[in-house]
């Protein structure tokens, strides 16, 4: 289906159609078969128009996820501030750190925060030292 705007060319009445194809709009045109419905002209045309374009669920999807996506950095971006305001950062140093902290019962005003692997975090956690990883976005400052 397909709706167009179409104009009485006699009283330049404006009013939209539908039609099952261009096509068929095209053929009704060459059989006289429209027709104004105020003046009964058969000078029908059509005029310009802004196509709309439906959003079909692939497009929904797409903003969805872009939402979603939007929302967790905000989130994590929140984290970060917290960790950053609120934990001390050690760098590369962060397993060494952590061990003598839980070993030494080194004791500091705050947490720590800095970067390990995947690996060295299972091995923490294997020797009974709470640690987490999560992620972390750098600042883009174009």
């Amino acid at each position: 289906m397909i709706k167009y705007k179409l104009v009485c060319e006699s009283c330049n009445l404006l009013f939209d159609s539908w039609f099952a194809s261009s096509k068929e709009f095209e053929n009704l045109k060459k059989k006289n078969f429209l027709s104004c419905h105020v003046c009964n002209s058969k000078k029908i045309k059509k005029t310009l128009m802004a196509p709309k374009l439906l959003k079909n669920s692939k497009n929904k999807n797409l903003e969805s996820n872009a939402l979603k996506f939007r929302e967790i950095n905000k989130k994590i971006k929140e984290y970060q501030r917290f960790i950053k305001k609120n934990f001390e950062y050690v760098g590369e140093n962060f397993t060494y750190e952590a061990r003598s902290i839980h070993y030494n019962n080194k004791k500091k005003n705050k947490g720590i925060y800095g970067t390990a692997s995947k690996e060295e975090i299972k091995e923490l956690k294997e020797e009974g030292i709470n640690a987490e990883m999560i992620p972390w976005l750098e600042n883009k400052n174009n």
